[in-house]
């Protein structure tokens, strides 16, 4: 049966949930070709934010594949790291990256295709292969504790509770419309925004990309009525609507108080940050707590009080208990790990069986991420381990910065570390052990890193030191790095330019 009723809003045009059903179902016929199921074979996919993205999402699990989504932001290294560790069959590609995917797919003995010819397939197939939900569905990467990122595996049912936890905790409806500003390669974007919205036939007003000015103009509207975002971006959003002239400003803060639900996640909200936000929109933004590895597992009420600087209580269906080092429950107002179970945590991670048995205690699941329960809420406290930095939504792993690092021609050693920052949560920073007769400078280095990393692992702060803090064995000490860093510039912040010469060794 037909359904007229817009599913997504991109690039100027509204398209119907049967445009999408349609689409989706040539995008399978594509994949399968002559075989009657993908069997779990991995598509890769980097498709920018829009219609065209959903329609490849849909059309791989409707052909049995699973899906292993592309960060747009990513240089070709990263991109050829996942396609390879996915044991990616297909690699998709939108009509601006498929030619630079086409040699990655090709090194790692895969099948190209673009959105072009997947979507401009004729054939419709309605003999598509049955989902069981014990299936895998989709492998998303995630940096942990390891070098090198992790790939999170979900279930048909994983992603299925997931977002059924989410419609029933935040009382998603058909009648809502979704501004989705985020990347798609992450679970905040993929379940709680567009798996959310389309799930109640809803309407997801999907953006290529985060622009402050653009989504003030869709806020002033007064037609969105659920938006999701990063610290981040509500920091660049409060920038913008300062420095915009007072008329406008009116036209869009009013606008904004006409939706339903704000939302931040992926990092810790500054306090002044929400109340900033308050001031100019009327929302106290609604702060919860997730994972690659569960999407989310606390959430602050959406229509009790919100509590500043706590993430609230378990979604539905998910269980959360806090333990000490020992896996032994401890009492409220005790810090302690979080472990989490239910049908929303994933099933594995791809091809590391080890990490997965390690990940898991008794059934329940490790986060590495520490909290305290305060009259029947939780807050969060920080990480177990040092080697995670969040910065700007996104969680990624020291270790794989520095393996990076130390492949350029100047650099002997490094120890990256995060730094608290106002805007982005944390920061990288790299402190420096030069080579014989050589200068680096920040320029320099965020230069030659953006080629190998990801825009937010470059670096934006280092220090140059004669040596980095080590123990008797010869361990760099991080906890003794972060401090190198504590010098400020005026606006308090940490300082982000070279450090003119070689600092004195820190002591042991």
């Amino acid at each position: 049966m037909n359904d007229s009723r817009v599913a997504i809003v991109s690039g100027g045009r509204a398209y119907t949930y049967d445009e999408l059903d349609r689409a989706s179902r040539r995008v399978a016929a594509a994949l399968l070709g002559t075989s009657d199921d993908l069997q779990e074979a991995r598509v890769a996919f980097r498709v920018v934010p829009g219609f065209d993205y959903a329609a490849v999402q849909r059309g791989i699990w409707r052909a049995g594949g699973v899906a292993v989504p592309l960060a747009t932001s990513h240089p070709p290294p990263e991109l050829d790291y996942v396609i390879r560790d996915a044991g990616s069959a297909v690699v998709v590609g939108d009509a601006e990256s498929v030619g630079g995917l086409a040699p990655l797919a090709g090194a790692a003995g895969a099948r190209v295709a673009s959105t072009t010819e997947l979507l401009e397939t004729r054939e419709e197939r309605t003999d598509l292969p049955h989902l069981g939900p014990s299936r895998r569905a989709m492998i998303v990467y995630t940096s942990g504790t390891t070098a090198r990122p992790k790939g999170v595996v979900s279930t048909h049912a994983n992603i299925g509770a997931q977002i059924a936890s989410l419609v029933e905790a935040w009382e998603w409806r058909p009648s809502d419309r979704l501004l989705l500003a985020l990347p798609l390669h992450h679970l905040h974007g993929i379940i709680n925004g567009l798996g959310c919205a389309l799930a109640v036939r809803a309407i997801c007003e999907m953006l290529p990309s985060f622009d402050a000015t653009t989504v003030w103009g869709r806020f002033g509207s007064g037609e969105i009525t659920i938006f999701t975002g990063v610290p981040t971006m509500y920091q660049r959003l409060i920038a913008a609507w300062e420095a915009a002239p007072v008329d406008l400003q009116r036209v869009w803060s009013d606008g904004a108080r006409r939706a339903r639900l704000m939302m931040s996640g992926s990092a810790a909200l500054p306090l002044q940050t929400l109340a900033r936000w308050r001031e100019i929109t009327g929302h106290p933004l609604l702060e919860r707590y997730g994972m690659t590895e569960m999407c989310m597992v606390l959430t602050n009420p959406l229509h009790r009080e919100r509590r500043a600087g706590f993430v609230g209580t378990p979604v539905p269906s998910i269980e959360v208990r806090l333990v000490d080092d020992q896996g032994t429950l401890v009492p409220e107002g005790t810090p302690g790990e979080i472990e989490v179970r239910g049908p929303a945590v994933f099933l594995e991670y791809w091809q590391r069986p080890d990490d997965t048995r390690t990940a898991f205690r008794d059934g329940w699941f490790r986060t590495g991420d520490v909290a305290v329960v305060e009259r029947g809420a939780y807050r969060l406290l920080g990480r177990t381990a040092v080697d995670i930095i969040k910065t700007g939504g996104y969680k990624v792993s020291a270790l794989e910065i520095e393996d990076v690092l130390r492949s350029h021609p100047a650099i002997a050693e490094c120890a990256v570390v995060g730094v608290a920052d106002q805007e982005w949560g944390e920061r990288v920073a790299a402190a420096v052990e030069l080579k014989p007769a050589t200068t680096l400078s920040l320029p320099e280095l965020q230069e030659w890193a953006k080629t190998r990393l990801a825009p937010y692992k470059v670096p934006r702060a280092v220090r140059i030191v004669s040596a980095l803090p080590r123990n008797a064995v010869g361990k760099i000490l991080k906890p003794a790095v972060a401090p190198l860093f504590a010098a400020s510039d005026d606006s308090g912040s940490p300082q982000r330019g070279d450090v003119g010469g070689r600092e004195a060794k820190v002591s042991q």
